[in-house]
């Protein structure tokens, strides 16, 4: 029993400590996971007002929540307070298998997030996963005098702190910074344009038609093959999913640039030629980095040009009236969500060379950006 309790306790040791690792290198991935949930739960009806109070302290429970992984993977492997660790596996794994069987049958959110944006898991893959970490955790706990401590309480407790301190670290630069590893589409050496465009080994999804219509006050449903003589009045078309189709989203699908009156500028914008600069600011980002954001667009090269990106084009339009009556600086409105997936940073800028990212910068390394 002894070997069956200790490979239970590196095998969940391992998995809590990348798993929070995997999630630290973009804590705010986590943070907009957490806020679909939230958003789903309020528009469900179930406790909206403190869904939403949980929604706006998203990025504090991500922050949290990656350093208690990374703490109870390390402390499980050194074997440091043996009992109170246990019961805290237990209870964050109970969690996490609510959540994500709440995924798999509810099939209101695509996906749970489990190892974030770096390693994709299907809803059935990431329940069936935290059933056997489910399973591992209480044979940890109903066993664990079988395990002992690599080295005293005192090193051990040592070594968790400097874990703890390690990942809060880690952390605070990405968040300041950028992820130290980009797993998303709108990383460097991508090209925006032919990740918009459908996969080629696309399957559709398959529909069943069925059209209503009604003559005499009698409404009556018809086939596309079989469709009634022009005495019938077309009322509705139903349409019902037959068979779910494959690898049918772009990597890039919500991400559509217009223009202040409504335009759809994407193509024309992301096939500007050669070197232009894109700075993403989702809304006003505070002092500091707005402080940053002037600076930069101050010490721009005036010769290239520049659009800013943002879900508040008029606000944006009046701060930067100035910028805008030089040349080189367009403004135009983009999704707030496909916003936060493309920069993980407010604000952000990419050097483009048309479609293609050639590097991107946080507000915070904007002095950089040559």
């Amino acid at each position: 029993m002894k070997i069956i309790v200790n490979i239970a306790r590196v095998l969940v040791g391992c998995l809590f400590i990348f798993s929070g690792l995997v999630k630290a290198i973009d804590p705010l991935g986590l943070a907009y996971k957490m806020q679909e949930f939230f958003e789903v739960w309020a528009a469900s009806g179930y406790l909206k007002g403190m869904m939403d109070l949980l929604y706006d302290q998203a990025l504090l429970f991500s922050v949290l929540m990656i350093a208690l992984e990374v703490l109870l993977g390390v402390a499980l492997l050194l074997g440091w307070r043996l009992k109170p660790v246990s019961w805290f596996l237990l209870a964050l794994t109970l969690f996490f298998t609510f959540l994500t069987s709440y995924v798999l049958f509810s099939g209101k959110i695509r996906a749970c997030g489990c190892f974030g944006d770096c390693i994709p898991l299907t809803p059935v893959q990431t329940f069936t996963k935290d059933l056997v970490l489910l399973l591992l955790v209480l044979i940890i706990l109903l066993f664990g005098r079988y395990i002992t401590p690599l080295f005293s309480p005192k090193v051990n407790g040592w070594l968790v702190m400097g874990s703890l301190l390690a990942v809060a670290g880690l952390q605070w630069y990405v968040l300041r910074h950028l992820p130290v590893v980009d797993c998303l589409p709108f990383r460097s050496g991508n090209n925006i344009l032919e990740l918009r465009k459908m996969p080629k080994d696309a399957v559709p999804d398959k529909y069943d038609y069925v059209f209503v219509y009604s003559k005499n006050g009698e409404k009556k449903e018809f086939r596309v093959n079989a469709l009634p003589d022009s005495t019938w009045v077309f009322v509705e078309r139903k349409q019902t999913l037959v068979q779910k189709g494959k690898n049918n989203i772009p990597l890039i699908n919500d991400f559509i640039l217009k223009t202040q009156d409504g335009t759809d500028t994407t193509e024309a914008i992301l096939n500007t030629p050669g070197t232009y600069y894109l700075l993403f600011i989702k809304d006003f980002p505070g002092a500091k980095a707005w402080r940053a954001t002037t600076g930069y667009m101050q010490r721009r090269d005036k010769g290239i040009p520049h659009f800013i990106v943002t879900a508040q084009p008029a606000l944006m339009d009046s701060l930067f009236r100035k910028e805008k009556d030089r040349v080189n600086v367009a403004i135009v409105s983009c999704d707030g969500v496909a916003i936060k997936t493309a920069a993980r940073a407010n604000p952000a800028v990419y050097k483009m060379n048309g479609p293609v990212i050639v590097n991107k910068w946080s507000w915070a390394d904007f002095d950089q950006i040559k």
